[in-house]
């Protein structure tokens, strides 16, 4: 089952009539969110439109990284944007994903590519259980310099994925629902940069290691 984890503001309807069109199964909204009173009327509220559509419906937060502890009293079902210094993050906060490592490194030296990933953090997340997600509207949002600069650097990172057996999940995290994309476009992209056929599409199901927390 293919589940796309998106970001709405109170148009959670416009992302599941576009997420039928597209033949998407599923939808991860994430909300940011604080506690857990308001954590659980959300849900409560996604709940209701589940009886509205065959779109099967999950629920989960985006935290800080200084958060992410905190947040996990909420739900297991917590995704982070990567900081600049992540290591802290991988080790200590262990979100379930972390996610836009290639817009939040450090600028590019002349001999080597700062992708936000190495080989260090490879193992720590494989060791922590954090899967390392690929964001799509990362693109769609870039243009020119800026989104040759992230592609090559998520080439790199699923190179250092593959080799160090990291589980990675690709998804379009998309803040608007025209950013969504159907499943084997997402797919067509991320083999193109790289990943083997199987390797997309592995990382295109592993959302549900996700959602099943």
């Amino acid at each position: 089952m293919f589940v796309d984890i998106v970001f709405p503001d109170n148009n959670e309807k416009k992302f599941i009539e576009i997420a039928e069109k597209l033949g998407i199964e599923g939808l991860c909204f994430v909300y940011n969110i604080k506690n857990k009173k308001d954590f659980l009327e959300k849900k409560e509220k996604i709940n209701k439109i589940k009886e509205k559509t065959k779109i099967n419906l999950f629920t989960a937060i985006i935290s800080e990284p200084k958060d992410v502890r905190k947040s996990r009293q909420i739900t297991k079902l917590i995704i982070c944007k990567s900081p600049e210094d992540n290591r802290h993050v991988f080790e200590k906060g262990k979100p379930a994903v972390i996610f836009e490592l290639e817009k939040t490194a450090k600028k590019d030296s002349m001999h080597s590519r700062n992708s936000g990933l190495n080989h260090i953090l490879c193992e720590i997340a494989n060791k922590n259980k954090v899967l390392i997600g690929f964001s799509f509207s990362s693109l769609l949002d870039s243009e020119g310099m800026l989104r040759t600069q992230i592609t090559g650097r998520m080439m790199q990172n699923i190179r250092l994925c593959r080799k160090y057996k990291t589980k990675t999940i690709i998804a379009s995290f998309a803040g608007d629902p025209y950013k969504m994309r159907a499943f084997h476009d997402l797919k067509s992209t991320f083999i193109s940069f790289g990943m083997h056929p199987k390797e997309a599409k592995d990382s295109l199901e592993n959302i549900e290691i996700f959602i099943k927390g």
